[in-house]
């Protein structure tokens, strides 16, 4: 996969801490830097899924929706009930 070189600017201290877990991984500044780059945005679309999937829940009946619900369908089998 082809690469891309970038510049950027980060605070001394996190930086400093950025070359010591390098260090530790036995990997490079640049490979560390992509690597937690996936995992944000691995983390961005999980999170973002997460929403959508608590969007589509937060349309569920509500309680009265329910009841009604259970009244059509006793009044359904009612009505039904001898074509069968």
């Amino acid at each position: 996969m082809p690469s891309v070189k970038t510049a950027i600017s980060l605070e001394k201290t996190l930086f400093e801490q950025i070359d010591e877990l390098a260090k530790e991984m036995q990997v490079s500044r640049s490979r560390l830097f992509g690597l937690a780059a996936r995992e944000f945005l691995a983390r961005y679309e999980n999170q973002k899924l997460l929403e959508a999937i608590n969007d589509a829940y937060a349309d569920m009946p509500t309680a009265e929706e329910d009841e009604l619900l259970a009244e059509m369908r006793k009044r359904h089998a009612e009505a039904v009930k001898d074509q069968w």
